[in-house]
């Protein structure tokens, strides 16, 4: 099996005990006289069953991650590089958003706002982050595709 079904697998796995869950939560109590739909037995062993198979792929994919080796860095780096420059890019958007709302003013009397960063420099750094990020996250993909999973 790929690196790559297995996250579609755990992907899946956490839907599949989203959906347990919420007809579990939904099956627990009746009235007096009258039968759930759905067997909260059987679907608390379904959702064993379920919870089981997740606890085994996720540990399989960390293990991968932590084990494949590109350029000089495991996957589990590549994707920790990618959160951080995802975090670091999504604020210097947002200053970047803010530094560009300056006020006009009605009279010379009124408070001028300005910007207290290069916004024009800032943003170069934003589109210099989006396409690192854009090419570790295609850089993680195709080893999802190319790795067999552990």
């Amino acid at each position: 099996m790929k690196l790559a079904e297995a996250l579609q697998e755990r992907a899946d796995l956490n839907k599949k005990i989203d959906s347990l869950n919420e007809r579990l939560q939904s099956n627990a109590i009746v009235q007096e006289g009258e039968k759930p739909a759905e067997d909260p037995a059987l679907l608390m062993e379904e959702l064993d069953s379920a919870v089981l198979r997740l606890e085994e792929i996720v540990a399989r994919i960390n293990i991968t991650n932590s084990r494949t080796i590109v350029d000089g860095k495991s996957i589990t780096q590549l994707i920790a590089k990618k959160d951080a420059l995802q975090k670091k890019a999504a604020i210097y958007r947002n200053v970047v958003s803010q530094a560009s709302q300056t006020a006009r003013r009605a009279t010379r009397s009124e408070i001028k706002i300005l910007s207290a960063v290069d916004v024009q420099a800032l943003q170069k750094k934003v589109d210099a982050l989006s396409k690192e990020i854009r090419v570790t996250d295609n850089t993680i993909q195709e080893l999802n595709w190319k790795t067999e999973l552990l």
